[in-house]
């Protein structure tokens, strides 16, 4: 099964969760973030983790890229690693 990556790019973080160069590979639970940035980026892990390719610029590509829901105060970056 394929697991997803996921590093932070930026981080203004207000409950300390993420700092910025944090990794975290996710084969099928949930890895410590708050939950408001898990849930916002869930649907494109599942995705990933279930072989699909979204929408990255003007491609399409097995990663993403996403902002945190409180004012994109976190950047992180997802994509496959086999």
């Amino acid at each position: 099964m394929p697991r997803v990556k996921l590093t932070i790019k930026e981080s203004r973080c207000r409950g300390g969760y993420c700092k910025k160069g944090d990794e975290f590979i996710v084969e099928d639970l949930c890895p410590p973030l708050c939950h408001e940035l898990w849930n916002s980026i869930y649907p494109s892990v599942y995705a990933l983790l279930n072989g699909a390719e979204l929408d990255y610029g003007n491609t399409r590509a097995a990663m993403f890229d996403a902002k945190c829901p409180d004012g994109g105060r976190v950047v992180v970056h997802g994509e496959v690693i086999k």
